[in-house]
């Protein structure tokens, strides 16, 4: 995956996504929800899944200024990646992952902030497997 985002001059850099030699300031929002999805057996008892999102933004206004609208606003992402939880059934945590990455990328202060890369990860760690397992997760990243 890292080779189609060179061009756009992310390089892999001992581990770590650098965009043009820098990390950019991000975010970092971490929680879970139990909610139904594919399974029946998820649908009818539900399904906890655990997002995690990182986004790669222009804070730094927002750290000497100490103004709210300087920043993303991390109670509408909240709110988005819930509303992707709730919303239509998918079939796919890699499905929810984009489902919620669009929705991200669409809110005002992502925009006004220069949201520029985001990570999401998506862990379903009930996901129904007959061997013993931590987690399932799919991460994926998105560049605007």
């Amino acid at each position: 995956m890292l080779s189609a985002l060179r061009g756009l001059g992310v390089r892999e850099v001992r581990g770590e996504s650098r965009i043009r030699g820098l990390r950019p300031d991000y975010l970092d929002r971490r929680g879970g929800h139990r909610l139904p999805r594919r399974a029946p057996s998820e649908r009818e008892n539900g399904q906890p899944f655990i997002v995690d999102v990182v986004l790669h933004a222009e804070i730094r206004e927002a750290g000497r200024t100490d103004d709210l609208d300087r920043t993303v606003d991390y109670s509408e992402v909240a709110d988005v990646i819930v509303a992707a939880i709730t919303g239509e059934p998918l079939n796919l945590i890699e499905a929810l992952a984009q489902r919620i990455a669009e929705s991200i990328f669409a809110l005002e202060s992502a925009t006004r902030t220069n949201v520029s890369l985001l990570e999401v990860t998506v862990h379903k760690p009930q996901a129904p497997i007959s061997v013993p397992f931590a987690d399932v997760s799919v991460t994926i990243v998105r560049v605007r």
